[in-house]
Formats: C-alpha cells, structure tokens, sequence
C-alpha cells in the first residue's frame, strides 16, 4: 500500500503481516485458531463502533442485534432464493447499512445525546433478540438452526489446512478492508476533518456550513456495514446461527470493552483491545472457568482504573517519559507522520 495514497499505510501493512503469519506456528490446534478468530471478529465490531462512537459520539448498543440481522438474513437469502451466501452477504451488509444510517439520522435530527442514542440502541438490542426468538418459523426460534454459511470446506482442502483458518484469513481480509476504509474516512478524506468539528461541537461545525445530520448518517451506515459482516462470520465461526450468539453481552459488552481498553478514537486501539480482551477471556477459560465471570470483571476494573485513555495512550506516555517517540500522538499524527 502508498502512504502517499493512504497515510498510515505502511503501519497497516506491518500490522497485517503481523496477522497473516499468526496462526501458522498453530494450524493444527482448533482452539487457538478460534481464539485468533475472535481477536479479528472484535477488531471488527470495535472498529465499527469506533467509527459511530469515537468518532461522531453515536453509542450504538444493538450491535449483537444488527450483527445477527446480517447472519440470519444471509443465510435466509441463500436458503430462500438459492443462491451463494457470498451473494446474500452483501444483500444483508447493505440492509444493515440502511439500518444503522436510519438510527443515525432519526438521531441527529432530534439531536439525540449519547445517552439518549444508547437507550434508543439498547431498546433496539431488546427487540432484535425478541425477533430472532419470536420468528420461530424463519429463525429457529431460541434453539436457532446449524448453518455453514460459504462454502469453504474445499479452500480448505486445495490449502490442506483447517475450515477454521480458512475462516480467519477470511476474517482478516474483512478486518483489512475495513482499516483501509477507516484510514481514508478518517485521515484522507473531508470526512474525517468534519466528523472532528461534529464531535468538538455540532453547532459550531453547522455554522460554518458542515451538515451533522448527513454526516452522522453517514458514519451510521458504516457502521452498520461493518458490523452486518462481522455478525456474519461470527456465526460462520459457530457454525450455528442463534439467539444467545448475538446477545448484549455477548457482542457489545465485549466490543466496547474492547475499544475502550485499546483506546477509542486511536487507530489500532480496536484491534490491540481486542487482543488483550479476547486472550484474557481464553486464559480464564482455560484456568479458571468457574470463576471466569468474577476475575474478567476485577482484571477490567483494573484495566479501567490504570489504563482509562486506553493500553495505546499508556504506552506512549511510558515511552514520552522516556523520549522514545513512536511517531506521533493520535491516529491522525501517527498517520501522518510514515506519510
């Protein structure tokens, strides 16, 4: 990639090799593939919240929701129509755009708070798992229904490797894409210098001719996008499509801790919370099951209390402290300084 064309480019593609050679040391084990699996697939949902959340202060907490609207909707479509889920999953990822620029929208032009985006979210979250539990007949009600949404099984053996990597390398390819879209949107683009003035103050930013409703809107859509395609492959990765996959506390809980840890509105803080939330979870699954819930909850609270600007801010205050520059401070230095 250009940095000339994509600032932050060089950065990016580090980081994706970092990624493309991750699991190699690990093919044969299922279960540490799993857990890179679900490194990606939350970098993907915070990266989406980053965007509607860090970036234009829209707290979505219906991601579970929306999430599952995508993987039951493509998996519906294929069953339905007959077609490849490849072709479904666009059909989904565009409705879900429609839906998260909806909420967007309705939002700005009420000029909804962040508090009052997140109940009007959260109720959505409510009403989604009410569907997907009550719509028995197209969603297998609670128990839900198997599904193997692509067919991969002969990647996997032209590759002669597992469904399992085949569906991280998948993952990844989304996750990329979407880093490369954040990239533009945010450090290339005229909409990353208007979401700014949107978020430092919306009628500032109106008055001098930027429309908040558009723009918000626009980052709704986004967001939506992203997260119809990480839900998607979310229930791919299960192989099963149900309800309790696309819980708050399943999806949400999970993806804004991640964002947070990580650091919000810096580039990489979705992906380096992910990867700090997602190996904390499979460490106490491993060693400590039973009292899994009570440890996670403590070992946050203390990520929260020392790390409140998120791991990202901290290490670069260590390093300052100790003139180690890693070029530069937020996302947008940082980008601007490769280029």
């Amino acid at each position: 990639m250009n940095s000339d064309v994509l600032p932050g480019a060089r950065k990016l593609a580090f980081v994706g090799l970092l990624f493309v050679i991750a699991p190699l040391p690990i093919l044969e084990s299922g279960y540490y593939i799993g857990v890179l699996s679900r490194i990606v697939l939350f970098a993907l949902f915070a990266l989406a919240l980053n965007i509607v959340f860090g970036h234009n202060d829209q707290l979505f907490l219906f991601m579970g929701g929306l999430g599952g609207f995508g993987a039951y909707t493509t998996a519906l479509i294929a069953d339905s129509v007959g077609v490849s889920p490849w072709i479904g999953l666009p059909v989904a990822a565009l409705l879900c755009g429609i839906i998260g620029f909806s909420v967007s929208w309705i939002s700005a032009r009420q000029r909804f708070t962040v508090i009052l985006i997140s109940i009007l979210t959260l109720n959505l979250q409510l009403v989604f798992e009410e569907v997907f539990i009550g719509a028995r007949g197209f969603t297998g009600g609670s128990t839900g229904f198997p599904y193997e949404l692509f067919s991969l099984s002969s990647i996997a053996d032209a590759a002669g490797v597992s469904t399992g990597v085949v569906i991280y390398y998948i993952t990844l390819a989304f996750l990329l894409a979407g880093m490369v879209m954040y990239l533009w949107l945010i450090e290339s683009s005229r909409y990353g210098v208007a979401f700014e003035a949107i978020r430092e103050d919306e009628t500032a930013a109106e008055s001098i001719g930027i429309n908040v409703v558009r723009y918000k809107a626009i980052a709704g859509f986004v967001a939506g996008v992203l997260i119809a395609v990480a839900g998607t492959m979310l229930a791919r990765e299960a192989s099963y499509i149900t309800p309790s996959v696309f819980t708050f506390l399943a999806v949400d809980f999970i993806a804004l801790i991640a964002l947070i840890v990580g650091g919000i509105r810096r580039t990489y803080g979705p992906i380096v919370g992910a990867v700090i939330v997602e190996l904390i979870e499979a460490a106490l699954g491993t060693y400590a099951s039973s009292w899994r819930t009570a440890i996670f909850g403590l070992l946050l609270i203390v990520l929260f209390l020392y790390f409140r600007s998120g791991v990202i801010v901290a290490v670069e205050e260590f390093l300052e402290k100790r003139d180690i520059s890693m070029g530069g401070g937020n996302s947008g230095d940082q980008a601007r300084a490769e280029g």
